[in-house]
């Protein structure tokens, strides 16, 4: 079992795919300030690599990912904290701009800033399990990293209002019906293998 001093991100290849894995489910999985230092520097070595056709996300446990780590923002004066917004945002944009094809594996608890990184893949897949939520506004915050513009545009305005001022949480079949994934899964990351397989043979 993954624990406190463990990597944030454990990487693997499969074939012609990556695989990263947020692995510090006890802080559930926070996008914190050494997790996405970590996560840029593995996608800024795996993204540039031609051999890699595909690149899936997951997390461990119940917990895909969650947003920044409150104890962090909350040490944070206002140049530090919109340095850490344009770092999210810049990071994020990178993903959803990789030539590979993303794909989001959520096998959990997918929250905030972790919503925004699903958000920000070409492809996400989902657990029975999944809880997706936007819950700033029970914090009196709102994402930085995107999920403001993408979210919207993906489920429309009304449903987007809902994740955004309600920070109501919505299960792995509501987000289906809305459009927030593209399917349930009893093996997320099989799945997503799946998906990145068929995408390799489309490129053929």
């Amino acid at each position: 079992m993954a624990d406190e001093d463990s990597p944030p991100i454990v990487f693997e290849v499969d074939g012609a795919t990556a695989i990263l894995r947020f692995n510090r489910p006890a802080r559930r999985n926070t996008l914190s300030l050494d997790t996405l230092q970590e996560l840029s520097r593995i996608t800024s070595d795996v993204f540039p690599r031609d051999e890699i056709h595909a690149v899936i996300f997951t997390g461990t446990e119940d917990v895909f990912a969650s947003g920044a780590n409150i104890y962090e923002l909350a040490q944070l004066d206002p140049g530090a904290a919109l340095e850490f917004s344009q770092r999210g945002q810049k990071l994020f944009q990178t993903i959803a701009d990789a030539r590979q094809v993303t794909i989001a594996a959520i096998n959990g608890y997918c929250m905030g800033g972790g919503l925004d990184l699903a958000l920000a893949c070409d492809l996400r897949v989902a657990s029975k399990s999944a809880v997706f939520s936007h819950p700033g506004a029970r914090l009196g915050i709102i994402t930085g990293w995107g999920g403001t513009q993408r979210l919207p545009r993906m489920i429309g305005r009304a449903n987007a209002l809902e994740f955004f001022i309600r920070g109501r949480r919505y299960s792995s079949d509501e987000a289906l019906g809305v459009g927030l994934i593209g399917q349930v899964s009893d093996s997320v990351v099989a799945d997503a293998l799946k998906l990145a397989q068929r995408s390799q043979n489309r490129e053929r």
